[in-house]
């Protein structure tokens, strides 16, 4: 998934509240049951200080005496971290439990927590042997003394803290298997509701290979007026690009007329001025042609959806050439996978390769061998294949070849034809980001090789 893409920016910002939400959510869950724990403890520790008092009185002498015991039995080992205290008893030392030995508790911590009731102060403190200590503690004045007591019950707080620990412990896990779980779904949520963005990409890719005109089937609410956009828009460049081959059309036709007419007003003029007319009407007429060809061709090679296939094109080609040299005895080898396709116009095709085989067949001896190679190169990310034709005759020298493809330029004036041919088949191949080269055969002659861009079939 790349940063810039549109589904990591959901599964981002979704992961991140996600996570904010699970991490406040965890630190108000273990707020809670720490207060609940916190609670439950001071509960207890003050049930046993109610015991403490009730057990509490003064005797005939008017000294603090114990009647009874308390049911937890660790306040009787000593340092067991339970531990209660009365003080003043003056003027004996203060009463204390068994498990204090000979230390006394600690009734003056830096900071209390004050409770609601009057009198009762809850707090942290530590023991004799640095134990962490909950110390609840009430000042009572008894019957018969006149001085305030002070009652002070004490229990061991890790057993609380372990207990939080391992309340925390698990929301930790708890909060982490739910954070994968929430981030597992976004995924698949994300892929899901993306999924009709990847079958635009593969139409709109299908349509730029040639194997559709539109985008085709149903797509949600959100994307369907961007499909309709899309084909209306497609269907808007087939238009114009139609207008103006008709325009072309309309336009050769109506400039033809007149060059005829003035090349036949010329023919009856002898002399230098008709030579001129008729000179200069030639060279009109073959850049009329030359540019109107171009602009089709320029038009045709950017149609989207466009597809042809390219053996039957090669086969109708090299039937007729066949036919056409049957005096000279050439044979023409074709070998085409049945599933190569050209990404244009099948009027390009044609224009490319019979040229191409009419060259070959007019320089070959007895043998023309026509190889299609799929998959040839790759050019602005889209696959080109290669249209490779060879003949068994002279060839034509290294330093000759550059100049064959040049507009109008023949090298042999024994063989009929304009020299427009390969001149054409690179405009062509130009147009469509392709190329002509000219190397030597394996035939003995010329070989030519133009990559033209592939479309599946």
């Amino acid at each position: 998934m790349r940063s810039d893409s549109l589904a990591f920016r959901l599964v981002a910002g979704a992961a991140l509240w996600s996570a904010i939400a699970l991490v406040a959510g965890g630190l108000i869950l273990s707020a809670i049951f720490r207060n609940s724990v916190e609670r439950s403890f001071d509960s207890r520790l003050n049930v046993l200080l109610h015991s403490l008092i009730a057990t509490t009185e003064v005797n005939e002498q008017g000294e603090i005496v114990r009647q009874g015991g308390l049911s937890e039995t660790r306040f009787d080992l000593a340092y067991s971290g339970w531990y209660w205290q009365i003080w003043p008893v003056a003027p004996r030392p203060a009463l204390r439990s068994r498990s204090l030995f000979d230390q006394s508790l600690d009734l003056s911590p830096a900071e209390k927590v004050e409770r609601n009731q009057i009198g009762l102060k809850i707090f942290d403190t530590q023991g004799p042997e640095n134990q962490p200590l909950r110390v609840v503690e009430r000042r009572v004045t008894l019957p018969g003394y006149d001085v305030p007591v002070s009652f002070a019950v004490a229990g061991d707080r890790s057993e609380m803290n372990a207990e939080i620990q391992g309340f925390n412990t698990w929301v930790f896990i708890a909060m982490g298997a739910m954070g994968a779980g929430l981030l597992v779904a976004l995924l698949i949520q994300v892929r899901f509701g993306l999924r009709p963005l990847e079958r635009v990409r593969k139409s709109l890719a299908q349509i730029r290979s040639g194997r559709a005109t539109q985008l085709e089937g149903e797509f949600p609410a959100e994307i369907q007026p961007l499909a309709d956009e899309l084909n209306g828009l497609l269907e808007g460049n087939r238009e114009v690009l139609e207008r103006a081959r008709t325009h072309v059309g309309n336009l050769a036709h109506a400039l033809k007329t007149p060059l005829s007419v003035l090349t036949n007003e010329a023919r009856t003029h002898d002399g230098p001025f008709g030579e001129t007319v008729t000179r200069m009407t030639h060279q009109m007429r073959e850049q009329i042609d030359h540019h109107l060809a171009r602009a089709r061709m320029a038009a045709s090679a950017n149609v989207l959806g466009a597809h042809t296939p390219v053996e039957p094109v090669l086969e109708r080609i090299s039937l007729a050439l066949e036919r056409i040299y049957q005096e000279q005895g050439i044979a023409i080898e074709l070998d085409c996978p049945d599933d190569a396709g050209f990404r244009g116009e099948g009027q390009d095709l044609e224009e490319v390769a019979g040229n191409l085989l009419d060259n070959a067949c007019k320089w070959a001896k007895s043998r023309v061998r026509v190889t299609v190679i799929p998959d040839a190169a790759t050019r602005k990310a889209r696959p080109f294949f290669c249209l490779r034709v060879e003949d068994d005759g002279p060839g034509l020298p290294e330093e000759a070849r550059a100049a064959a493809l040049k507009r109008g330029t023949r090298l042999d004036e024994s063989k009929p034809g304009s020299g427009l041919g390969l001149s054409i088949v690179t405009e062509i191949a130009e147009l469509y980001g392709g190329e002509l080269k000219l190397e030597s055969s394996s035939l003995g002659g010329l070989r030519a090789e133009i990559y033209l861009p592939a479309a599946a079939s």
